[in-house]
């Protein structure tokens, strides 16, 4: 519920003043920072609160940056302040290796009347997947489905799809992850 059409342009800011927010979808100015006392302001509601207590950081950098100035403890910018609040950092590292084989759980057996679009799903997964050079294994106990066309999968499995033999084939096969079509 912006008003892009009243928004600050960037390129006509003050001395000491910078951008802090821009907008993805049209790149309009959401929010302006000055570069060493601790003001900015932004467009956006931070307390309108969309998910769990969205950006309600905003309040808080807002206060402590006020403190430390009134404090007289040399000031962090407003801007590394917010940068340091907003930067994701995961508990657990993300995993950047790319797979190498990956096992595709099909779609099992279509009935006459049914619809193919797992069919086709698993089919277009099948086709990425190889185009990044990325080994595909299979498991799909319809042998009348396109995923099991002859040079569609690296390897096609026709068992169940059931845990028993799910794991039976990633014991065997050791894959980087697995894909539900």
């Amino acid at each position: 519920s912006q008003n892009h059409g009243f928004c600050v342009d960037a390129a006509q800011l003050p001395t000491d003043w910078e951008v802090l927010f821009t907008n993805a979808n049209d790149n309009s100015n959401e929010g302006v920072v000055h570069s060493v006392l601790p003001y900015f302001s932004v467009q956006f509601h931070p307390e309108h609160t969309a998910g769990p207590e969205d950006l309600e950081c905003l309040f808080d950098v807002f206060l402590e940056s006020v403190k430390d100035y009134m404090n007289n403890r040399s000031p962090v910018s407003v801007k590394n302040r917010l940068t340091e609040k907003l930067v994701y950092r995961p508990l657990v590292p993300i995993v950047t290796e790319r797979p190498k084989k990956i096992l595709i759980l099909g779609s099992g057996g279509l009935s006459i009347g049914q619809a193919g679009e797992f069919d086709y799903s698993g089919s277009q997964a099948i086709k990425a997947l190889k185009e990044e050079s990325i080994q595909t294994l299979l498991i799909n106990p319809n042998i009348a489905t396109v995923q099991t066309s002859k040079g569609m999968a690296d390897k096609v499995y026709f068992l169940p799809i059931i845990p028993e033999y799910v794991e039976q084939v990633i014991r065997s096969e050791r894959p980087d992850g697995v894909l539900l079509t």
